[in-house]
């Protein structure tokens, strides 16, 4: 069983992995329901926080029923991650994760996020200072390196656990790769198998089918798989990983109905908690996944995301559920 701190996460968990404009609050709950273990929040700039941002401030809220949820939070300077990490206690998050891994040029140009990985002494000194700064659990959330010739995730990793650190989740893609190319769980692995190693390990990158996730499991030996953009406008994703874990078979796809409700249902919980112009704006990523193999599906598509008013986008979910009705999902 793998636990973070004392907190109990189940045996190889899986977790939603922090994504911008994506793990709110209202997606993060839809997944919760269909099997995520744990939960993070988008990831927040600790300089935003100790100015009062209204965006990053708003991304501190939670739910009782994400719960365990961990807030993420990003940046390069000791003094601005103190301050934010006091500012996050707040919330009451069960776990504090911070962001070695964003390769996003506006994050990294500021030496946050995969940026910190030119600095590997800056890494370890800035998570030792928030380790002891909170009595939450710290965990962190990198790459292997900056790019292919600067891997040194094996020294990162355990130089972070002496530290504190109470689990890390690895991307298996370096910071020049971006998103590109196929993720390495090789080294992951070896961090892994490290003798040296006794917290849990995730691999991140590339989990987009069952059988990936059982590669990472059993072929890898990782503690758990964080999943990411296989879960936009997918929230069933998890369901359908532990239901393969359990049976070795496909669990069959939602069918339309439960794709229509989970639309339904997550556009009205963005609205009640962002508002209706934000709220509308910010679900339109989720679409095209929640239907996707709905066969001359772009007219409806279209209207869900270019009109601003909440009532023409349920609307467009009406006439989708009466229009395929019979519709089923291979």
């Amino acid at each position: 069983m793998a636990k973070i701190g004392d907190i109990d996460v189940g045996e190889f968990p899986l977790l939603l992995a922090p994504m911008e404009d994506v793990s709110d609050p209202p997606f993060r709950a839809l997944c919760k329901e269909q099997g995520a273990d744990v939960v993070y929040t988008e990831f927040i700039s600790s300089e935003g926080l100790i100015r009062d941002a209204a965006k990053s401030v708003m991304k501190l809220d939670i739910y009782e029923k994400e719960r365990p949820v961990g807030i993420q939070i990003f940046g390069a300077n000791l003094e601005s991650m103190l301050q934010s990490v006091e500012i996050v206690e707040k919330s009451g998050p069960d776990i504090i994760d911070i962001n070695f891994g964003c390769p996003v040029k506006k994050v990294v140009s500021k030496g946050a996020g995969a940026g910190i990985l030119k600095d590997i002494d800056l890494m370890v000194s800035l998570t030792d200072a928030m380790v002891k700064h909170t009595n939450l659990p710290v965990t962190v959330k990198t790459r292997l390196g900056w790019d292919h010739d600067s891997i040194k995730i094996l020294e990162v990793a355990e130089r972070l656990q002496d530290v504190g650190c109470k689990a890390i989740s690895i991307h298996g893609r370096t910071r020049a790769q971006m998103y590109k190319g196929e993720a390495d769980w090789a080294p992951i692995a070896e961090v892994k198998n490290n003798p040296r190693m006794h917290i849990p390990v995730f691999g991140n990158g590339d989990v987009d089918t069952p059988e990936r996730a059982i590669e990472m499991r059993d072929k890898f030996g990782l503690d758990g798989a964080m999943i990411g953009r296989a879960s936009i406008g997918y929230p069933w994703f998890f369901r359908e990983v532990k239901h393969y874990f359990e049976t070795g078979e496909h669990l069959a796809p939602p069918n339309l109905q439960e794709r229509v409700e989970a639309a339904r249902r997550h556009l009205q919980m963005s609205i009640d908690w962002k508002g209706e112009k934000l709220g509308v704006f910010e679900t339109r990523r989720h679409y095209t996944n929640y239907f996707k193999g709905i066969p001359h599906f772009k007219e409806y598509r279209m209207k869900m995301v270019t009109s601003d008013d909440a009532a023409d986008v349920f609307a467009a979910f009406d006439e989708v559920e009466k229009e395929f009705s019979g519709f089923e999902f291979a």
